[in-house]
């Protein structure tokens, strides 16, 4: 799925979405203060981590643009990360081993990496599946998932074994200093990752699946897909790390699938190296794509889902 940010002239709003019609989320004014609602943005949240303090840097989540208030320090960055996945807020009512998940054609016209769909029955291996690590240049992320979203990660069993995400870059890099969030997004398998690329976040593959297990919070570590605001229900290949509690604040909209358990340190280089933002200093440089690209550049190896 993919992820794209859009900005107002006058407004700042980050959308993430799997597909060319993400919208624009909410904006908040560069001024406004934590606590102001970051719009109709990506928003879930694994439920609270207690091992993620509000008075951490909190940062947002993939897709979803505020600006963070200037009294939060930019490099306070928590370093603890959750021990174990917390629950969703609602009981789960489905058993996983029963589910019947729906991937539909994506005909939306976004650009699209296409493998063929996943079984609509989560296969036994998907049920097993305790982690997904993402092996990058900069380093492995390890990614502890949780048994109430198995279309998702059914989804990303798939796509791993075919090999989907090897040699694509992590495209995008939000910070509360460039736009009010602290996200790391991926997924798009054909991104540049420059920041200049126009259609970077467009990309998916070629089908779209419904959203799950929301409720929990946004917060550091939390692992989510990407959609748009009002485009509920169209996830694909694109995921957002939250390397900050600052996204808490935003609704619940997009599937937390899981949280990282090794590699925050990783996503936290990362962050450090900065930001390459495009000539105009615009997240989105267009409806359909473009976004501000992390200077250290980010080449997935592999994902192994086991």
């Amino acid at each position: 799925m993919r992820i794209e940010l859009v900005r107002y002239r006058k407004m700042e709003g980050i959308a993430v979405t799997d597909t060319i019609r993400q919208k624009h989320l909410a904006a908040r004014d560069s001024k406004a203060k934590r606590g102001t609602i970051l719009g109709v943005g990506l928003v879930i949240a694994l439920a609270a981590l207690t091992a993620c303090g509000g008075s951490d840097a909190e940062k947002p989540v993939a897709g979803a643009e505020t600006e963070a208030p200037s009294s939060a320090p930019p490099s306070a960055v928590p370093s603890a990360v959750p021990s174990e996945l917390p629950e969703p807020s609602a009981p789960a009512t489905v058993d996983p081993a029963k589910v019947t998940c729906e991937y539909r054609k994506d005909d939306s016209g976004s650009p699209a990496k296409f493998v063929g769909f996943p079984p609509k029955k989560p296969t036994k291996a998907a049920l097993r599946a305790k982690t997904m690590t993402v092996r990058t240049n900069q380093g492995d992320i390890v990614i502890e998932l949780t048994p109430y979203t198995p279309c998702t990660v059914n989804s990303f069993a798939f796509l791993a074994g075919k090999k989907y995400f090897d040699n694509t870059v992590c495209h995008r890099l939000v910070t509360a200093e460039t736009n009010g969030l602290d996200l790391l997004q991926c997924g798009d398998p054909q991104a540049k990752g420059d920041g200049e690329n126009p259609t970077d976040g467009t990309g998916g593959p070629g089908y779209l699946f419904p959203d799950e297990n929301l409720g929990p919070q946004y917060v550091r570590g939390v692992v989510f897909m990407a959609q748009g605001g009002d485009a509920a229900n169209s996830n694909g290949s694109q995921f957002a790390i939250s390397f900050s509690n600052e996204n808490a604040q935003l609704p619940a909209a997009y599937t937390p699938f899981g949280v990282v358990v090794q590699g925050m340190e990783v996503v936290d280089k990362i962050v450090k190296g900065g930001v390459n933002t495009a000539p105009d200093g615009i997240d989105i440089t267009s409806d359909e794509g473009g976004s501000n690209a992390p200077k250290l550049p980010v080449k997935i190896k592999t994902v192994v889902v086991r």
